[in-house]
């Protein structure tokens, strides 16, 4: 029996878009009402389009996303370009992040920053959140190729494609918030669901972490289904209904960048006739090889490729209010023998007590010199007799 041979996203068809003004700290600047109502958002497949009329005949400059100004292939540069500019903005790359609303959509983020000049940042840049959401896919899977007219064949044919998803969470349940900005080696869980039906089960393949600029990737999980380095990601652990696959592992980041883009392989199963046997993998030695040798997608319905990203920091980056997670800003709040102190505070602290030590010293200083000069004021000053002596025992008159 042949499956669908083609990978098939579980996020396609988009339903809304928002652009919203943005600022940082230093160089972005300045009033962007203005502008923001000159910019058109197109939301595609695999990439969103920018369309930004810079109200002027021609436009030189860069557009990048948020803190990649010297990656080339994230990086737009522009050369006397005509009005209005396009800019291609990646799904799943270039710091764009995605994550699941209540209302079952997808929401995929990031925010990009418009230099009207090619080397320098100035103050004239403008920053832009860019936002578009993403309904789940629902398609009927209709499509099977040479299948046969059994009872399994037309189970397929009017069954819907499951909804699927690649969820990752801090800590190590589910019941924790969705990860979005952690450190190094924070604990992490990883789910890969289908919605739970009695048709569909799972099997994961292919499992890869990517640094999203297209430098760099790691292979997590083979086509066997088994894990690469333990050290990194284990082993998938699977739920009895074979509807979701779950996996503990530790935060971990490439050297050069912040961004963490993982993606799976899912592989869909028949539960009927013993279909997902193979759900979860045998990873001992020597099945491990001889399933290698078999071609998945033959087997299988369908492949859905999943994937999800986050932000993972230095674990130095801590030291900054700003990025403590709350759980420990709550512990230094709760607690009566933590004193908190600035950084500008501390240092004229110690300023002072180093001018008080100082003041001391030379006080001590003065009061001994003081008393050694007593001294030597009294000793100077001692009456000893030294006039003339006359010894009346040894006297003699003439």
């Amino acid at each position: 029996m042949m499956g669908l041979k083609s990978i098939i996203l579980c996020a396609l068809a988009f339903s809304c878009i928002q652009a919203d003004n943005f600022m940082s700290n230093d160089a972005l600047l300045g009033d962007l009402n203005d502008m923001s109502k000159d910019i058109t958002i197109e939301c595609n497949n695999k990439e969103i389009s920018v369309t930004i009329d810079t109200k002027s005949k021609s436009f030189t400059g860069i557009i990048y996303p948020k803190d990649l100004s010297k990656n080339s292939s994230c990086m737009a540069e522009f050369n006397y370009e005509r009005n209005p500019i396009v800019y291609k903005l990646p799904l799943r790359s270039c710091n764009t992040m995605s994550t699941y609303l209540n209302d079952g959509m997808v929401e995929y983020f990031n925010t990009i920053v418009l230099q009207p000049h090619r080397k320098l940042v100035t103050n004239q840049g403008k920053g832009f959140h860019i936002r578009c959401k993403y309904q789940t896919n629902d398609q009927l899977l209709t499509n099977v190729l040479n299948m046969s007219t059994t009872d399994e064949a037309a189970m397929i044919e009017t069954s819907k494609m499951p909804t699927c998803t690649m969820k990752i969470f801090s800590g190590k349940t589910v019941k924790q918030d969705v990860a979005e900005n952690v450190k190094i080696g924070d604990p992490l869980t990883m789910v890969i669901s289908i919605n739970s039906e009695d048709v569909f089960g799972l099997f994961i393949t292919d499992c890869l972490v990517r640094d999203g600029l297209g430098w760099g990737d790691q292979r997590l999980i083979d086509k066997s289904g088994c894990s690469i380095e333990d050290d990194i990601m284990g082993q998938f652990e699977y739920s009895a209904n074979k509807t979701t696959a779950v996996v503990n592992f530790q935060a971990h980041k490439f050297p050069y960048t912040t961004s963490v883009y993982y993606q799976c392989h899912v592989h869909l199963c028949l539960k009927a006739n013993n279909g997902c046997a193979n759900t979860p993998p045998n990873c001992s030695s020597k099945k491990r090889f001889r399933r290698e040798d078999q071609t998945l997608e033959d087997e299988s319905p369908a492949t859905i490729e999943v994937y999800s990203g986050l932000y993972v920091n230095e674990g130095a980056d801590s030291g900054n209010p700003e990025q403590m997670d709350q759980v420990s800003r709550e512990k230094v709040m709760d607690d009566p023998y933590n004193i908190c102190i600035s950084q500008r505070n501390f240092a004229i602290s110690i300023a002072i007590a180093g001018l008080i030590l100082m003041l001391l010293t030379v006080i001590t200083a003065l009061i001994l010199l003081m008393r050694r000069h007593k001294k030597s004021v009294s000793s100077s000053g001692s009456s000893v007799y030294s006039g003339p002596y006359t010894n009346t025992a040894y006297s003699h008159t003439s």
